[in-house]
């Protein structure tokens, strides 16, 4: 039987201040870079945490806006967009420099992620980014999403996201955070829902059709109430079932 692996990540550096605990249990994080939190000393913070627990570092750029957190859409221009996120990116990378780390990956937080999932004009700016950069940097992406097959066609690696503390709608967007039933509060039903992620490739979604799906990263959201207690108890559960976490 073929050995199952996965990477579980969280945001992290967004002002909660859990990141010595949440660390040791992650394999890769993304780190707020100045657009909805974060400034240097918080980045700095959470690289030598990184360094020190072996966890895979990336940049969390994000609609500049950090009086909504970066969960509302902003209007501005290609350009702008450009300019805003490559200028977050290359913040961390200096960061990472003077701490002799390697930067990993990039994932767009919030209402950046989820605009690029499913509009081509902000996919394309993402993925320019990632092109103007000229390192093998991995770009997390939803899976069927807008800004994956992008990035596909343009040559960006691409490494498969899912969540474990969001329930999902049908057609794969992530139930919006204005309902109630949008995040997963109960460890048992997280556990249940990543496993068929991860051993089924598919998803139960918010009105109960499955729907398939590749997972190749999970996200908990730093930010979450319970998220330190929800790690815990996916990491132990994942290993438990003999999936390897890296």
């Amino acid at each position: 039987m073929q050995k199952i692996s996965i990477d579980i990540n969280a945001d992290i550096g967004e002002g909660i201040g859990n990141e010595a605990d949440l660390m040791p249990l992650l394999s890769s994080c993304n780190i707020a870079c100045g657009g909805h939190a974060g400034n240097k000393e918080t980045m700095q913070m959470c690289v030598e945490l990184a360094k020190q627990y072996f966890v895979k570092i990336g940049a969390h750029p994000s609609f500049p806006d950090t009086e909504n957190f970066g969960r509302k859409v902003v209007d501005m221009s290609c350009t702008a967009l450009y300019q805003s996120i490559k200028n977050q990116i290359k913040e961390l990378m200096s960061v990472v420099r003077e701490e002799h780390a390697a930067l990993h990956h990039v994932k767009p937080h919030g209402a950046l992620y989820n605009l690029a999932a499913k509009d081509k004009t902000t996919a394309e700016v993402i993925v320019e980014v990632m092109k103007s950069i000229h390192l093998p940097l991995k770009l997390y992406v939803p899976y069927g999403s807008v800004i994956a097959q992008i990035a596909i066609a343009e040559g960006i690696p691409i490494t498969y996201e899912v969540f474990a503390d969001r329930n999902y709608n049908e057609d794969l967007s992530l139930v919006s955070r204005t309902q109630e039933n949008a995040i997963i509060t109960n460890a048992d039903k997280m556990i249940d829902h990543v496993k068929n992620m991860i051993l089924h490739q598919k998803v139960k979604t918010i009105n109960g059709v499955e729907v398939s799906l590749k997972a190749e990263t999970i996200c908990v959201h730093g930010d979450h109430p319970e998220a330190l207690k929800l790690v815990k108890n996916l990491r132990q559960n994942l290993l438990d079932y003999n999936i390897k976490i890296q």
